[in-house]
């Protein structure tokens, strides 16, 4: 506080210097004026004189309003400064009445002239004032509710001059931002929500599986070695979905578009898919599935190594929801300043309302469409392809299978 006090101390004194260093060079003007017009040494020395009071009263009247005015609301600052325009004026004729300059029959009328003139810079100050007040009141009325919450508050149009129209600008402008930044964090609480909750369901059921196998086997519920293999198997097979789950929960946590946008290693388009293809071959094998891959000149389109995991989390999910002696296709097309690659499945499809949702992550549509994946492949691929400035969409007919388009810059 008392260095805040100090501050306005120095900067009244430094608009006081200011006004005075005003007054003088006005005050040498007037010397060099009549310099220039012909005046003698003598005349100049009287025209000082007359001068130096006029100069005193005027600096008397800007120390005096710096006082009187300091914490002054708008209306009474700009009628006071009228106010002591007119008084300076006045005193300064006065002053050259007593001199025996101006008779006092002309004192007496510029007087009234300079009253008159007091009045109407009195009026123009009233009128001004009140617009001005008018816009500040609307200002502070404007924070007041932004502050309460109440982001939708706009201030408009003030018309009150350029720096307080700045300003209402610069308020709506904070409030269309904090508006902003209070959506995306709506949405962003909204999804950590789902997310945890989906978490959890889905971390429920391999756990729960295990404990119940764990404790058959602990308390020698099963003990024949055929039921121990098939719990061994179940087992092995519910710790697998959960380091898959982890995996990819900790993956899409980790992923940072930035990153991805900064990464200059580059593969070609054949070794991303053989890549992805060959990670999925064996599922596709046990359910006599046909794989094939048609890359139509693509092949030696430069593109991210990250695209593999795309890809291959794309095969998994055609792989998981393709019926036996189905087909999954991957499809590419490139042109000048894009390549699109897809996969095509003839499995049984997705359902109209829930294509919005499957890059959500752990959403779950149709139960038909519910497996032993992680529920995150679809989520973190879009993640990847949005990372490299791309485009990830689904489209699918119930029973008639489903395609999966990836589509990116060309560098």
């Amino acid at each position: 506080m008392h260095a805040r006090e100090e501050r306005g101390r120095l900067m009244g004194l430094r608009a006081l210097v200011l006004a005075a260093m005003v007054a003088l060079v006005g005050a040498t003007g007037s010397l060099v004026a009549g310099a220039v017009v012909g005046m003698d040494a003598s005349e100049l020395a009287h025209l000082a004189a007359l001068i130096a009071p006029a100069l005193a009263v005027t600096l008397v009247a800007i120390a005096s309003a710096r006082i009187l005015l300091t914490g002054a609301s708008m209306r009474q600052s700009m009628v006071g400064i009228a106010v002591v325009g007119a008084v300076a004026a006045i005193a300064n004729l006065v002053v050259l009445a007593r001199q025996m300059t101006v008779d006092s029959h002309d004192a007496t009328i510029v007087s009234v002239l300079f009253l008159y003139a007091a009045g109407a810079g009195v009026g123009a100050a009233l009128a001004l004032a009140r617009s001005r007040t008018r816009a500040v009141d609307r200002l502070a009325k404007s924070a007041h509710r932004l502050g309460e919450g109440n982001l939708a508050e706009r201030v408009g149009d003030l018309g009150a001059g350029p720096e307080l129209d700045a300003l209402g600008r610069m308020l709506d402008e904070m409030a269309e931002r904090l508006g902003t930044a209070q959506a995306r964090e709506r949405v962003a609480e909204a999804t950590r929500r789902d997310l945890l909750i989906a978490v959890s369901h889905d971390l429920r059921t391999p756990l729960a599986s295990l404990r119940a196998m764990i404790e058959a086997v602990d308390e020698r519920v099963v003990e024949d070695p055929n039921s121990m293999r098939r719990y061994s198997r179940e087992m092995r097979r519910s710790v697998h979905q959960l380091v898959a789950m982890v995996d990819d929960l900790f993956e899409l946590a980790q992923l940072d578009a930035g990153a991805i946008e900064a990464e200059t290693r580059r593969a070609r388009l054949d070794e991303i898919v053989g890549s992805a293809v060959a990670a999925v071959e064996l599922q596709a094998q046990e359910k006599g599935l046909s794989l094939v891959a048609d890359l139509s000149g693509a092949e030696d389109a430069s593109c991210s190594p990250r695209l593999v995991r795309v890809i291959q989390n794309l095969l998994v999910n055609a792989v998981r929801h393709t019926p036996a002696d189905g087909t999954v296709r991957v499809e590419a097309r490139s042109s000048r300043d894009r390549l699109e690659v897809s996969v095509v499945d003839t499995g049984e499809g997705i359902a109209p309302e829930d294509l919005p949702r499957v890059f959500d992550p752990f959403f779950r549509g149709d139960p038909a469409r519910h497996g032993p994946g992680s529920g995150l492949g679809l989520a973190l691929a879009k993640r990847i392809v949005e990372g490299l400035g791309g485009e990830i969409t689904a489209e699918s007919r119930p029973s008639s299978g489903a395609r999966f388009a990836v589509t990116l810059p060309v560098a």
